[in-house]
């Protein structure tokens, strides 16, 4: 791991993009408390996220408080047991303190891999929403749904008829480009093509909500994400079916577990939900499905550059009401959170709530609805406040196993120096 380590930092050497490697180790592994522990020295793997492969026997065994085996690879033989409540233990302390590693639930990915035939997937993209299989690789896009506001008479609401028609276009885009990409290795572009997976999710998730009139931490929203992902879900699994019937299904379909549904398909995996950061930079909207980080944002893009940014409906709703944007500016870049500023109206407090003003429970519940309508996984960090105990943690991880998500990451505010999102340049808030 230090290798690559390494030999990414080389290979970025005048480039404008960070690397970016997953590291994932099975929690049976002989090495287990070792890595668990790698990046609590902030130098160590810059150019790694690290995650822990979890599996049911390790949950069981955490649940019942038992020890359970490590297993040497090469041999298939336990070296020695520990106690799983220990490694837990550990798990929760070095994600509060650092926001790694994450957690990877191997057994939950494996039920849904639609190509057992062709092996057991054992790791993820860089970001945890896409399982892959050795060598594959992903080709994602998102859709701005906030740009699929229509209003019908006094109200406001989504227009799926006209976001039918984008999913239909992008799925045919994103197999397009399956064809005419130019892959590193022989085996990637054969892997790819046997496949032929493709990450259809979404971006502008907190836009749309606020455009709706619906705060992010209540009943409704989690009632928005499972109606708008499940029909994502339902028009890009007929729009590949159509390609299907137009193109061919994908090469592994006859062994595939999706023999047993209606029709054919073009992909074996189609929709998924990626974090977004760079293109809805782009699109200037809320990245995938995460809450606002705060009404006021800075990004840190580019090895240092700052991005500055006030949300716009915030703006507009400000200025409809009367408020003086320039006094509230610094107590905007004080906190991610408004609930605390009486100058600002209620409704508006009500509408624009932060990372923060999420609990990590909700956090976790809105994961599990988009993961319900995903082929592959959900890109999400469950944010906590700098106060967040190890105990709210661990809740987290519980609760994100109990409800079917495919992995989980926490970050604690201030837990990591030259974190990507603050509300001020100075402060991570």
């Amino acid at each position: 791991m230090r290798l690559f380590n390494l030999s990414t930092d080389v290979i970025k050497q005048g480039g404008t993009r960070r690397g970016a490697n997953m590291g994932i180790l099975r929690v049976d592994h002989p090495d287990i408390l070792d890595f668990i522990a790698l990046k609590q020295t902030p130098s160590a793997m810059t150019n790694f996220n690290l995650s822990v492969g979890m599996t049911d026997s390790f949950m069981q065994a955490l649940t019942r408080r038992r020890t359970y085996a490590l297993i040497n690879p090469h041999t298939g033989k336990s070296t020695r047991r520990l106690p799983a409540q220990l490694v837990f233990d550990r798990l929760v302390e070095a994600a509060w303190a650092s926001g790694e590693p994450g957690l990877i639930f191997l057994d939950t990915i494996n039920r849904a891999n639609p190509t057992p035939g062709l092996g057991v997937i054992e790791s993820t993209n860089p970001c945890g929403e896409q399982p892959l299989l050795a060598y594959e690789s992903c080709t994602l896009g998102s859709i701005n749904v906030a740009n699929f506001v229509d209003r019908r008479g006094t109200r406001l609401a989504i227009d799926f008829t006209r976001l039918a028609d984008t999913i239909s276009l992008a799925v045919r885009f994103l197999d397009d480009v399956i064809d005419r990409n130019r892959f590193p290795l022989p085996l990637i572009d054969r892997m790819t093509k046997r496949t032929r997976k493709i990450g259809l999710g979404i971006m502008g998730f907190a836009d749309l909500l606020i455009a709706l009139n619906i705060p992010y931490n209540s009943d409704a929203a989690l009632q928005t994400a499972a109606t708008l992902m499940a029909f994502i879900q339902s028009h890009a699994h007929r729009a590949s079916a159509d390609l299907a019937a137009e193109r061919g299904v994908f090469p592994a379909y006859r062994s595939s577990r999706l023999r047993a549904i209606h029709w054919p398909r073009r992909n074996a995996a189609i929709t998924t939900i990626a974090p977004t950061g760079s293109i809805s930079i782009i699109a200037d909207c809320s990245p995938g499905i995460e809450p606002l980080y705060g009404v006021r944002e800075v990004r840190r893009v580019m090895d240092g550059v700052l991005l500055t940014r006030l949300h716009p409906a915030f703006v507009r709703s400000a200025r409809m009401l009367g408020l003086d944007l320039e006094l509230l500016q610094t107590d905007l870049a004080a906190h991610p959170s408004i609930q605390h500023l009486a100058q600002v109206p209620e409704e508006l407090r009500r509408l624009f709530v932060t990372a923060h003003d999420v609990t990590p429970e909700q956090h976790v519940r809105m994961q599990a609805v988009f993961q319900r309508y995903s082929d592959s996984g959900v890109s999400k960090t469950i944010n906590l406040p700098d106060q967040a105990t190890t105990a709210e943690v661990a809740a987290a991880f519980l609760l994100a196993h109990q409800l079917g998500c495919k992995g989980i990451t926490v970050f604690r505010t201030g837990s990591r120096e030259g974190q990507v999102f603050s509300c001020s340049a100075s402060s991570p808030c």
